[in-house]
């Protein structure tokens, strides 16, 4: 098994951000040539997803997650720091995936990127990325 913890700045409330090419080089370093990746964020006001980068639909993933969990709708959580609608999102969105090794590289689609989603930023997150042989 091989771990790594990379520290990730973001910068706004709601935020997507491709991390695929740090998880990748995370891979390549770990030596294993077949197995399994899981990436997994220990924080629970954010998400790890997979889908398609292109900007219209990032935009569109934003929007959706806004539509369905508003902000500001009388939670009985926003009574304590005024972010369920965080807590919320990150419930619909899970905060791990696991994505298969094969020859030393992410086995992803053609179009599938992995995203790291803020829910509640700006912060800095730890994400752990384990490489299983």
């Amino acid at each position: 098994m091989y771990r790594k913890v990379f520290e990730l700045k973001t910068s706004a409330r709601l935020e997507i951000i491709d991390i695929s090419s740090a998880i990748d080089s995370i891979v390549t370093g770990s030596g294993v040539k077949a197995g399994l990746v899981n990436v997994f964020s220990k924080h629970s006001t954010s998400g790890i997803v997979i889908n398609e980068n292109e900007s219209g639909l990032v935009e569109d993933f934003k929007n959706l997650l806004k539509k369905i969990v508003q902000n500001d709708a009388g939670y009985n959580h926003d009574r304590i720091d005024n972010n369920a609608d965080s807590h919320l999102r990150s419930l619909l969105l899970g905060n791990d995936v696991s994505v298969p090794v094969e020859n030393g590289r992410m086995e992803l689609g053609t179009w599938q990127s992995i995203f790291f989603i803020e829910l509640d930023g700006p912060r800095t997150r730890n994400i752990t990325v384990t490489v299983l042989p």
